[in-house]
């Protein structure tokens, strides 16, 4: 019996050592495929850019028929973005189906958002020869711009930023392009405009050596935002506002936003505020002010009396703060929600998710519960 009683034991002894291991094995696989699913979570989500330092411009061709999948496969073969996962997904999850066939420049620097912006605006009918074209990327500054111009053509950054401020060249040009530089002409902050054609130099690839000097190359990127509003003076004189704050307004939406939805409803929050004589309270006017692109802004900096900080001063300033796309100028001119009375947004960074309010104090509470999730807070909220 004590025989029988012993092998009973080392057999339930044996079993519960199994079971052990069958056990730890089981947290085992639980833990990598948590693990997994986190980081595959992540690489998802990971919309940045591959290399912030790196604006070597490499170009891809669309064919007609390509969907995100053949479309990040191109960009992944380039070497131009971290994740072809990210790319379909943030394709998906943004419900963009509009992604436009044509020759592309993009460098390792460009966002998938920057990226898909351009996509779904139509890229050149021909190859482009990189020695050949400058890029003006949507959002762009014209100091960024210059600075391009001086590393990539036979023309200077000087040159070229005394182009944009020539002041007998910009007569000639509102001249030449009826409707698209009377109203910045007019504008009652003329005087403290930084650069006279900051938000009219329209998005695009141009072919520089066609250009004899900076104001002629200055001059195609002219001509292309007049072919591009002409048929819109009307839309906006019928809105209510003149050129110039069209694109005041639009240069703000295109670095706020993240799709076309979230640019016409921030567009409605700014233009609620305007009506309300609010201060606008954007972070990239006051980024522009100081001539920052740090990601936090002080007390001190929001209190800076340059004219362009639009945390200081209400309305519009002197004028736009970057070039803006022609899907940011559409958000102005059809802004949604109006009606809601929105006043306030904060938007997650982590997960691009932009939410609204109509008084201060239901802003905080949504600003408190992101900042306890690690993630910013939006640009349109009360200091």
């Amino acid at each position: 019996m004590n025989n029988g009683k012993r092998r009973q034991g080392r057999k339930r002894s044996r079993q519960g050592k199994w079971r052990l291991i069958i056990l730890f094995l089981v947290l085992v696989a639980l833990i990598a495929g948590g693990i997994a699913f986190v980081l595959n979570y992540q690489d998802e989500r990971d919309y940045s850019a591959l290399n912030s330092q790196d604006k070597k411009n490499k170009q891809v061709k669309v064919k007609d028929g390509d969907d995100a999948e053949d479309v990040a496969n191109k960009l992944d073969k380039a070497k131009l973005i971290r994740s072809k996962k990210a790319f379909v997904h943030y394709v998906s999850s943004h419900d963009i189906s509009n992604l436009k066939s044509g020759y592309y420049l993009f460098a390792p620097s460009d966002s998938i958002n920057e990226m898909v912006k351009t996509l779904r605006h139509g890229g050149a009918s021909s190859p482009l020869n990189n020695q050949e074209t400058i890029t003006v990327r949507e959002g762009e500054t014209i100091e960024d711009i210059a600075a391009e111009v001086g590393q990539k053509t036979k023309f200077t950054k000087a040159e070229f930023l005394k182009a944009v401020n020539n002041k007998a060249f910009f007569n000639r040009l509102k001249e030449a392009y009826p409707g698209l530089l009377d109203s910045e002409a007019s504008s009652k902050n003329a005087k403290d405009i930084r650069y006279r054609l900051e938000g009219y130099l329209y998005p695009a690839t141009y072919n520089w050596k066609d250009s004899n000097n900076a104001r002629e190359l200055v001059n195609q990127m002219v001509a292309q935002s007049y072919t591009q509003l002409k048929n819109q003076f009307d839309t906006i004189k019928d809105a209510g506002l003149t050129v110039h704050e069209t694109l005041t307004l639009a240069s703000l939406v295109e670095r706020e936003g993240i799709d076309q939805d979230s640019r016409q409803t921030i567009a409605g929050v700014f233009l609620n505020r305007i009506d309300k004589d609010m201060p606008l309270q954007s972070d990239i006017a006051t980024k522009y002010a100081l001539k920052t692109k740090k990601t936090n802004l002080s007390n001190k900096d929001v209190q800076s009396s340059n004219p362009y900080n639009l945390y200081k001063y209400s309305g519009y300033g002197p004028g736009p703060f970057n070039n803006p796309s022609a899907s940011s100028i559409e958000a102005v001119l059809n802004p949604k929600d109006r009606d809601k009375n929105y006043l306030y947004f904060v938007a997650n960074l982590k997960n691009g998710k932009v939410y609204y309010s109509a008084n201060y104090d239901d802003h905080l509470g949504k600003s408190g519960d992101l900042e306890e999730g690690n993630t910013a807070v939006g640009d349109a909220a009360d200091n």
